[in-house]
């Protein structure tokens, strides 16, 4: 009878979960506003994390191929001399393209802070603009993946770029 109940309850659950989208903490729903309309999924229903597949941060060139990007294109001198932390998280789609910016900023403390518009913008057009993401497989097959970048930023200069 235990082995009936188990079968009543999970195969519906099974079939169920074919067809439904999962929400979970730190999902990045499309917005029309911010978001490209052309930037495509090959899963939206299910989006993993940089990290699923063991084998962490992938970009061309690595984390010193980003760093040297900031380096070359960020004007630390048009900015307040503010300190905190940036990060800005994202999507990689099976292709490596980028999309659903979202910035998160806080302080030292991990206390909620606003940022100089002039630091926050010009992060995010860079983080925009970064084209060697490699997509990712799982199980042998292409997937979409959520990906961030944290900035440290010290007296308004960017003091290092995690993860």
């Amino acid at each position: 009878m235990k082995n009936i109940f188990y079968i009543l309850f999970l195969l519906p659950n099974l079939f169920l979960s074919q067809s439904i989208k999962w929400n979970w903490i730190g999902n990045i729903s499309f917005d029309e506003k911010t978001d490209r309309k052309d930037f495509v999924l090959c899963n939206e229903n299910q989006i993993y994390q940089y990290f699923n597949d063991s084998n962490g941060f992938q970009y061309k060139g690595e984390k010193l191929a980003i760093e040297e990007e900031f380096e070359k294109k960020y004007i630390s001198e048009n900015v307040k001399k503010e300190n905190g932390l940036v990060r800005i998280r994202f999507v990689v789609n099976c292709n490596g393209e980028s999309d659903r910016f979202r910035i998160l900023t806080a302080n030292y403390d991990y206390e909620p802070i606003e940022f100089d518009k002039n630091i926050t913008s010009q992060l995010l057009n860079i983080t925009k603009s970064l084209i060697g993401w490699i997509p990712k497989s799982v199980n042998g097959k292409k997937v979409d993946y959520y990906q961030y970048l944290i900035f440290k930023i010290k007296d308004g200069k960017i003091d290092e770029i995690l993860p």
